[in-house]
């Protein structure tokens, strides 16, 4: 009686040539997967600043979406402000919160850095009043590139844009050299002059 199956070659080659496939397929599906978690934060930035806006204008009071933690990645909470204080003052009541990983990089440009407030109006505005109006950068993680960008009009308008572009924002390191050269003291040299 004859036996079926395979010999020793014939599974090795097997393994070597499935590795093989597994290794091409690997970073394509990394590439797929940090597109959607990017697509994710940016729909999720964008619906909590259409929600934050609508409870404004439904209120007619301010309200304020901020980044948990002064960074736009972990996540925001979206809050009335019955004091006039933001995000310091904790007992304004929470409305939302989404917290995030922090995997992906957000950043947001001047007036959007870390927080929106929207008049009773609906309409973006600064603590001082004043119009606001800006971009919030979903970024590439090993790259200075914006892939995509949540838009705040002057009107209160928000979109979402998928457009990749070099940014300077969305360096890793730009920011916290800044902040790390200027909370470091003056080398001991300095002092004596």
């Amino acid at each position: 009686m004859q036996q079926r199956g395979f010999t020793l070659i014939e599974l090795l080659l097997g393994l070597i040539i499935s590795s093989i496939l597994a290794n091409l397929a690997v970073p394509g599906f990394k590439n797929l997967l940090e597109s959607q978690q990017r697509h994710s934060a940016a729909q999720s930035l964008a619906g909590g600043l259409r929600y934050a806006r609508t409870e404004a204008i439904a209120r007619n009071q301010a309200v304020v979406i901020h980044a948990l933690d002064e960074d736009w990645g972990q996540g925001w909470r979206v809050i009335v402000d019955l004091s006039g204080r933001g995000h310091l003052d904790d007992t304004n009541p929470v409305l939302l919160e989404r917290q995030d990983s922090g995997q992906v990089p957000v950043v947001g440009n001047g007036p959007l850095k870390n927080q929106v407030r929207f008049s009773g109006l609906g309409e973006p505005v600064f603590s001082g009043g004043g119009f606001r109006a800006g971009t919030v950068h979903v970024c590439a993680r090993d790259q200075a590139e914006s892939r995509l960008q949540v838009v705040l009009a002057p009107s209160g308008r928000i979109s979402l844009r998928s457009e990749r572009a070099e940014q300077a924002l969305c360096r890793s390191d730009s920011g916290t050299r800044a902040v790390k050269a200027a909370s470091e003291p003056a080398a001991p040299w300095a002092w004596r002059r």
